[in-house]
């Protein structure tokens, strides 16, 4: 049996924070632009203010009004907080989060130990962690704020498989919905799931994956 599956969270059980298309065209921008200036070139792990801010070297108001100045300072208005939030929870949705949950329930009741890796802020605690039963479906998270490393860093990563006590990665699956994230695990020997915009895909590849170590 596989030592252990890790799960991104947000992407995965929430909709992808990468895909804001509408709410860069209202800025007049793209996707690609406005998420430059929001998260920096997020498979760095640089002093951009979302970097630091996952790292809980920062706040979220910083992070953020560093974003707007971004903006302006490449012509782009009317980015804010409020407006930037509500794309992302457009991206959601409860048939995705159901999805997710039940997978995870499935895994817990054939006995595969699982854990969460997330790059989160501080801030946003309370809130995630009220979108699923975090403490009831996995023994362990590992958030990138309380631990001072964010994804792509192949010290989170390795830190996860420790308090899993998995001391063989090829037998672990990690799942996200940023591919550099994703390369990162596979290049500690781990199995990476890409997630994309629909889920199922990545549940369906991830079932292969286990099927493997069940053969």
């Amino acid at each position: 049996m596989i030592d252990a599956v890790f799960w991104d969270f947000g992407g995965v059980f929430t909709g992808s924070p990468f895909h804001l298309d509408d709410y860069a065209r209202s800025l007049g921008t793209t996707n690609e632009r406005l998420l430059e200036h929001v998260f920096g070139r997020y498979e760095a792990d640089g002093d951009h203010p979302w970097h630091r801010l996952e790292r809980g070297e920062g706040t979220l108001a910083e992070a953020l009004e560093a974003a707007a100045e971004s903006c302006r300072a490449d012509g782009i208005e009317g980015f804010d907080s409020e407006g930037f939030f509500k794309a992302m929870s457009s991206t959601s949705s409860e048939e995705r989060r159901e999805m997710a949950v039940a997978k995870v329930r499935e895994l817990n009741e054939a006995g595969i130990r699982q854990a969460i890796i997330t790059n989160n802020a501080k801030e946003f605690g309370d809130m995630w962690r009220q979108l699923i039963p975090v403490d009831e479906l996995f023994e362990a998270v590992v958030d990138s704020s309380a631990v001072g490393m964010r994804k792509p860093d192949p010290r989170i990563y390795q830190l996860a498989l420790e308090r899993m006590d998995v001391s063989r990665p090829n037998f672990s699956a990690f799942l996200d919905d940023f591919e550099p994230n994703v390369t990162a695990a596979r290049d500690l020997g781990m199995h990476g799931v890409l997630v994309g915009e629909h889920i199922a895909p990545a549940l369906a590849e991830l079932d292969r994956i286990l099927a493997e170590f069940t053969a």
